[in-house]
């Protein structure tokens, strides 16, 4: 996605029901020039981003018999029905490092846990999300 490239989302690992990913802050990031601390809008779209791949790594992994074109499909039908964002400390750093786990995975909707941590591994905020999968 052109947005995911824009936010410099970077994917660096994929299990079969969990997501992570990096940010590399940079200027074009940042929400108050005083401190240079990330955007809230990037954190939420962020922990948004891991949230639905998770599920789509969810997703792949519950119809590996279908054909790939199936599952892409299934793919297609994602969308966020809800997002929670709870903003604990500001976001500053060299980099981010996001993670989102499939929390249920129903027919119809799917729900997560994401987090937002510093470089140090310092958590920085959390999120929650439901996804519509059908």
């Amino acid at each position: 996605m052109v947005f995911n490239q824009f936010l410099g989302l970077k994917v660096t690992s994929v299990g079969s029901d969990r997501v992570s990913a990096r940010i590399v802050m940079r200027p074009e990031l940042v929400g108050h020039y005083s401190f240079n601390r990330v955007h809230g809008g990037v954190v939420s779209a962020g922990l948004d981003n891991v949230g639905a791949l998770a599920v789509m790594a969810a997703l792949g992994a519950r119809h590996m018999n279908e054909l790939p074109e199936a599952r892409l499909q299934r793919f297609g039908k994602l969308g966020t029905i809800d997002l929670r964002v709870d903003y604990l400390r500001q976001g500053i750093g060299p980099h981010f490092d996001l993670h989102a786990q499939v929390m249920r995975l129903g027919s119809r909707v799917a729900s997560t846990r994401m987090e937002f941590c510093a470089a140090d591994g310092a958590l920085l905020s959390t999120g929650s999300g439901v996804y519509i999968v059908s």
